[in-house]
């Protein structure tokens, strides 16, 4: 038996999913998402596997996280949708679009490339991998743990989110922290070289993140030769979070072309 991402779904009209990053969830999307519903979307917030409520699973790679998602359209009777992804979830939308460029009507990748990236969240896996759960009173106990790995308090914040009290009343993270450990090489790969997709697609990248570079526009070019990239001003790599009416007017600007 297929085993469905967990999502919310908020609105009628037009599918939109989307497709959160690593170690994030969709809760990270809820407030775009019920813009994007009030604007005449049905929104499909998602889970991936490993990540929020969503199942656990030793198997994890792009391949996969894409097969996921068809099993998940198969199962809400999705013909065609259009998808936006940020970061890790960008490079699941991206092997998805490229393998069944049929079910998407158009494509919004946030911040990431279609290139692979060496592992570089190590110092995250190694703070969060330091944290004593079977002892956690609190998510400020958490976060005085985690301070002596990371100091950016932002970062801290979008990683405790994902603390939750199981039937125990212990906290737990919601993500499969041991599989995400292992898999950081995965993580970090690209989508196949030969893939590419000729609908609509937009990249939007933070003007202050270094994920996508103008280096990165002929790669872009080569796997989407339709797609316009574009900046979002006072952003870096979680762009959405940190200039969400910029990226909200940009990428309605693009859904309202379609």
């Amino acid at each position: 038996m297929k085993q469905i991402l967990h999502s919310v779904i908020l609105g009628e009209g037009k599918p939109l999913c989307i497709l959160h990053g690593f170690l994030g969830m969709l809760d990270n999307w809820k407030t775009l998402g019920a813009q994007y519903a009030e604007n005449g979307f049905c929104v499909h917030l998602i889970d991936q596997r490993n990540h929020g409520k969503s199942f656990h699973s030793p198997d994890f790679n792009y391949d996969i996280l894409a097969n996921d998602f068809l099993n998940y359209l198969d199962a809400h009777t999705i013909e065609t949708t259009a998808l936006i992804g940020h970061s890790m979830g960008g490079k699941t939308a991206m092997q998805f679009t490229c393998t069944y460029p049929e079910r998407i009507s158009q494509l919004l990748i946030a911040d990431i490339a279609p290139k692979y990236y060496p592992p570089h969240h190590q110092d995250i896996i190694n703070g969060l991998n330091a944290i004593d759960t079977t002892h956690l009173k609190s998510r400020n106990d958490a976060d005085e743990q985690l301070k002596k790995h990371l100091a950016n308090p932002g970062i801290r914040q979008f990683l405790l989110k994902n603390l939750e009290r199981d039937e125990n009343k212990k906290l737990r993270f919601k993500f499969n922290l041991e599989v995400l450990s292992e898999k950081m090489e995965d993580i970090g790969d690209n989508i196949n070289s030969t893939d590419s997709f000729d609908g609509p697609t937009l990249f939007l990248r933070g003007d202050k993140s270094e994920y996508v570079t103008k280096n990165d526009f002929e790669t872009i070019q080569r796997h989407f030769p339709k797609a316009t990239v574009e900046s979002i001003d006072n952003a870096g790599h979680w762009l959405h979070a940190e200039n969400p009416e910029q990226f909200f007017e940009k990428s309605m600007n693009f859904f309202d072309q379609g």
